[in-house]
Order: structure tokens, then sequence, then C-alpha cells
């Protein structure tokens, strides 16, 4: 694999891209129905997101794969260069331990230190692999194979009171993660210049699941590729939309398989030679607003499980800006739930991660009932103890619940 540097032009492009995946993906700002997600902090507390990919030896169903199977297309000019990353978060534990004195620690459910509460949970920190080859090098030759691991470790942080004591400290834990980013090109006849770039992304970590399916899912986690995502840039040439592509090129566009992800026009309005590819559907050229993430362009949706052509819009209610269909009232244990309906959360062990168990038993309250592209109900709630309830009202940002997941409350229970 040949090792050329960038264009800075393109580097600046990436750097745009980076910043809408970051909000999209890293954050969930404009997920639906997806749960909120951590703050910006490349370390952060991982909540429910898209794009895990699980290893290989995870049953996980259909809700999450091993892999990401990318194709599209591109016009290269003579001597293009490609540059792919493939990022994502790498989850790992946190346990938070008490100090006992004499050097010894204990491990607690949660540490108390100047009105600041420490409990366990898990967080993602970013990882990149990266990748600079000729187009022709791709085209001509078996593609490019790039493996990469990730060695499991460990990391002590002190927790220190107010005068400087240690009163406990946090251990921060990965687990070992392998996988392999392959690329090839290959070149379609035709009039034009045009080639079809495939990136496989995959998690080929051994790791064998042990007994009981709560634990299990737990493991999963820590040896997964959290919110997966490809940056692909040309140093000279374009790519060629997925979504409206030129007449003359439909036809090699539908031939075109996507699994898992979907491939947009990334970078400034009017260029064409970034694309991202995401867990989650949205439009060419999603951007960020004056606002903040929030801007994020909000048709960003869970992707569904086909593997065809662009996907079919639901057109928003006029007035409304685009998201989630608004579904009627949904029946759950014989009651009828809708907005201003009281709940009890119940999350499933099977589709949380280990964040989401801290809201079992809570009570909630309906905003909404949501209908997501592929025909999915989710009940968008805010906690009743949250002090900030009104704020993610104002902001529409909401946990969302499957109907499953969801107790039914007698009114004022």
């Amino acid at each position: 694999m040949s090792v050329i540097a960038f264009a800075p032009r393109t580097e600046a492009r990436f750097a745009l891209a980076r910043q809408v995946a970051d909000a999209v993906l890293f954050e969930g700002s404009a997920l639906h129905p997806y749960r909120r997600s951590a703050p910006t902090s490349p370390r952060t507390r991982l909540r429910r997101q898209s794009g895990v990919l699980v290893p290989p030896s995870w049953d996980a169903g259909e809700e999450e794969y091993d892999f990401q199977h990318t194709e599209c297309l591109m016009e290269p000019k003579a001597d293009a260069v490609l540059a792919v990353e493939l990022r994502f978060l790498r989850a790992r534990r946190r346990t938070v331990q008490r100090a006992r004195g004499q050097g010894a620690f204990e491990t607690v459910a949660e540490l108390t230190v100047e009105e600041r509460t420490l409990l366990p949970l898990h967080e993602g920190v970013e990882e990149r692999v990266e990748a600079v080859v000729t187009v022709d090098e791709l085209a001509d030759g078996d593609g490019v194979t790039l493996p990469f691991h990730r060695p499991a470790s460990e990391e002590s942080e002190p927790v220190l009171d107010g005068s400087g004591r240690e009163a406990g400290r946090l251990i921060h834990r990965y687990e070992e993660i392998s996988g392999v980013l392959r690329l090839s090109a290959r070149r379609l006849e035709g009039p034009y210049r045009l080639l079809r770039l495939t990136a496989v992304a995959e998690n080929t970590t051994a790791w064998t699941p042990g007994e009981g399916q709560a634990s299990d899912r737990d493991a999963a986690l820590v040896r997964s590729l959290v919110a997966t995502h490809l940056l692909m840039g040309l140093s000279a040439g374009s790519f060629l939309s997925m979504a409206e592509p030129p007449e003359w090129a439909r036809e090699a566009v539908a031939a075109c398989r996507n699994l898992h992800t979907w491939p947009v026009l990334a970078g400034e309005p009017g260029r064409a030679e970034v694309m991202l590819s995401s867990p989650v559907i949205l439009d060419d050229h999603p951007a960020l607003g004056a606002d903040g993430p929030r801007a994020a362009h909000e048709t960003a949706a869970p992707l569904p499980t086909a593997d065809a052509g662009p996907p079919e819009w639901r057109e928003p209610t006029a007035g409304t800006a685009p998201g989630p269909a608004v579904y009627g009232p949904v029946v759950v244990d014989g009651r009828t739930l809708t907005a201003g309906s009281r709940v009890r959360l119940n999350p499933g062990l099977r589709r949380t991660d280990a964040q989401d168990l801290f809201l079992r038993g809570r009570t909630a309250t309906v905003e909404a009932v949501l209908d997501d592209v592929d025909g999915s109900v989710h009940l968008a709630v805010t906690l009743d103890d949250d002090p900030g309830a009104d704020i993610r009202r104002a902001q529409g940002t909401f946990l969302y619940f499957r109907p499953d997941e969801l107790t039914p409350l007698e009114d004022g229970a």
C-alpha cells in the first residue's frame, strides 16, 4: 500500500465531514428513535448507538451485525489518490472503587465525593483506521486489506476529595478487539471513467460468549466497534450521488450493494470529492447549523435492513421539521398510551447497554408516539424526576423506548 500525502484542501473537507459524523453518530444528536447519547468529549458516557459491529461469535439477531459493506461510484481523474478513514467508538468499562486506607480499595456501586457521584458505566473512546492509496492500485490489483488490532489494557485514575486526599479511584478497562478494512475498485463499462468502490469494515474479534444473556450483551459491547462509519475522499475527481445520480448512472447506482450503511456526499454543498458512509440515513451534504449539533440534518434515521437502492422517505407534515412520522395511540397491556401518559421503564436486556439498566423501574411521561422509517413504533419520554425535562421538551431531546419496554401507570400513580 502506498503512503501518499493527501491534498490539504480535501483534508479540510474531511474535517467538515468529521464534525457532522461526530454530532450525528458519536453524540447521537439527530438519531431517531435511538436514545440520546453523551456530550462531545472523545471519552463519553456510551449510550445505545447505531453502527454497532459486534464480534462474529455474538448472535444479535437482526439488530446488530459484525460488518458493514459499502459500494459507491466515483469518477477519479488521472493519478487520483483515495484516502479512507474508518472511525468508531471503542467501548471501555469504568469501575468505581472506594479507598479503604493503607493502599487498599473496594469496588462499590457508587462513590460520592464533594457533591459529585461517580457510577460504573461504559464509555466510548474514538478510534481511527486510516488508508491512503492510489485509485489505480485499487482498480488494477486485488485491492487492499488493512487488518487492525487493539490490545486489552487497564488504566487507573485517582479520585481526590477537596483536601487533595485520594477518596477512591476509577478503573478503565479495555478488552481486546480486532478488525479488518478491505478496499477494492472495479472499472465499469461505458463512455465515462466510472469506477465502483467497495469498502468493507468487519469486526474479527476472537471471543466466546459465556452463559447468561445479560452478561453476554455487556461483554459483547466492550468488544464491539460502536457508531462505525467511513470517510472517503478523492484528491482529484468526484463521487456520484447515490440518492440523485445523473440519468446515465442510475443503473450502475442501482447495482451497488450497501449493507448496514448508506453513502452520501459530504463536505461543502456543490462539492463531490468526499463521501460519508453512515449507519443512519442522511441526505447529501448534511451540515451543522449555527446553533450546534441540534441543527445537524434532521432526517437521520436508523437504516432499514434492506440492501437495495435509496430508501423511501416519509414526507413531513406541513410546518414541521423532517423526522419520524407521528403515530397514533398505542395499546400496551390493555391500556392506551399517547402523549401525556405516564409509564414505568423496563428496558429490554437484549437491546440495551448497561447504562439503560439504570433507568429500569423509573417513571416517565410519554411525549410522543413515533413511527420510524422501517415501521417500528417507539415512544419518546422524559423522566419524571429529571429537573431539565422542560428544556428537553423544548429541544426535542428525549429517551426512546419500544412499547414492550414500558409498563402503563394508573393516572397519578
